[in-house]
């Protein structure tokens, strides 16, 4: 009998399949050639018959020409950093696709002349924050603070707080940012207590400004003290407050979060945030305020290396002028219809597993936003083997295992995603019980 081996399919003969020939329009010739030699050496190996070689190949072909993988988030944080932060909206992602090709980012289609880039983003960046005198967008929110720390302190100092030294995720941590850009920090005060006398005490000839960082990510109680925005503005120096998480407007359910319209109204001459994170937009950092500031920033040459492409400035325009974003919408949800969805979910998944129920559960903002913050929600529980299973089936599937439970959160699940996170779970039920 003729080896295996010599009965696969040659690589040529597979690439002329209709289905890998309209694939490779697709993804690329590299692409799809890997999963047909993936597929060939399973069938080397003796795991499919030489004839299954063609139909394994497109089965082994990626979703797109990019190696990112479509999750659903079911941790029950909103805005999960190792999950991309914020999802974007429709409008968004649909604002994106129509930059995508050749459009009017610097070009006005009335005169057939330069135009002002980002106009859009920025403008409805103002309609937002009325309390700015005008607006800027870098590309992140440390990007924002090297901006400022470079313009208005390099060779001089920034005043700050010793309870506001923060450290987020990966080590990153912000004295060595702005230490980076040649500004010396001038702490004051301690880890729990610091009043506005202490930054009296501070300011000086040297002084580039006061910078108020919100700690995003964790929270100081018992004996405290904490001047705000107001209590700064009379030293005779800028004021920049760090808000973070890019909440624009208060919120009722996150009293405690800084918001950029209260920061500015009590005086701010400066306020940055992140853009993929409350705001539910692309990633980027935000510089609202004093418009001469603004746009002193903005001219600096630095700015140049720090500016978003017209992807995200298509995203951020259409996330604020367009609906409600996923985020936005998650932080809104009412407990009772979160749970009418966990209800009608187990009820469908009880055909598959007998070990499936509705839970009670705690969501998170996440995202380095409202530390200490809990919102009601629902999951659906199941074992917690399964965690792995859904994590790397067909439409993956992350949740968070407590008490040796799995729990799939739907708080930062879209109602538009139950059907999939169904059939995931249903998919993956069934497979381990054969």
């Amino acid at each position: 009998m003729e080896p295996v081996t010599t009965r696969v399919p040659r690589t040529d003969l597979l690439l002329s399949d209709p289905r890998l020939v309209r694939a490779e329009t697709r993804l690329g010739r590299a692409l799809v050639k890997a999963a047909v030699g993936r597929a060939q050496e399973r069938a080397r190996r003796g795991e499919i018959p030489p004839e299954e070689v063609a139909d394994a190949a497109v089965a082994e072909l990626p979703r797109s020409a990019a190696s990112f993988t479509p999750v659903i988030n079911a941790t029950g944080v909103l805005v999960h950093t190792n999950l991309g932060r914020a999802p974007l909206s429709a409008a968004a992602v649909a604002a994106m696709t129509a930059a995508a090709g050749n459009c009017d980012l610097e070009f006005d289609l009335a005169t057939g002349t330069r135009g002002s880039r980002g106009a859009g983003a920025l403008a409805a960046l103002r309609a937002a924050v009325p309390g700015a005198g005008a607006a800027g967008v870098v590309n992140n929110n440390a990007a924002a603070l090297v901006l400022a720390a470079t313009v208005l302190a390099a060779g001089r100092e920034i005043v700050i707080s010793r309870g506001e030294l923060i450290e987020i995720g990966d080590r990153f941590r912000l004295p060595d940012l702005l230490t980076s850009t040649g500004a010396a920090l001038r702490e004051v005060g301690t880890t729990n207590r610091t009043t506005a006398a202490d930054y009296a005490g501070a300011v000086g000839e040297r002084t580039g400004f006061i910078l108020k960082v919100h700690p995003s990510n964790y929270l100081i109680t018992g004996f405290t003290a904490a001047a705000g925005v107001a209590e700064l503005t009379g030293f005779g120096v800028p004021v920049v407050a760090d808000i973070g998480s890019g909440l624009l407007a208060p919120h009722p359910l996150l009293p405690d979060e800084p918001d950029a319209t209260s920061a500015l109204r009590a005086g701010a001459a400066l306020v940055t945030a992140s853009c993929d994170k409350l705001l539910g937009g692309p990633q980027g950092g935000l510089l609202l305020g004093d418009a001469d500031l603004v746009r002193a920033l903005l001219r600096h040459p630095l700015a140049r290396a720090l500016r978003v492409d017209k992807l995200t400035l298509a995203a951020l325009e259409a996330t604020l002028a367009g609906p409600s974003s996923p985020v936005a919408r998650a932080l809104a949800a009412d407990p009772a219809s979160i749970r009418d969805r966990a209800e009608r979910l187990v009820a469908r998944l009880a055909a598959f597993s007998d070990d499936v129920h509705v839970a009670d559960a705690c969501s998170a903002v996440g995202g380095g936003g409202a530390p200490g913050v809990t919102l009601p929600s629902a999951a659906i529980s199941l074992p917690a083997a399964l965690a792995a299973p859904l994590r790397t089936g067909q439409r993956p599937v992350v949740g968070r295992v407590e008490r040796g439970r799995l729990l799939l959160d739907l708080r930062s699940v879209g109602p538009d995603e139950d059907e999939a996170l169904a059939a995931a779970v249903a998919a993956v039920a069934a497979a381990l019980s054969r």
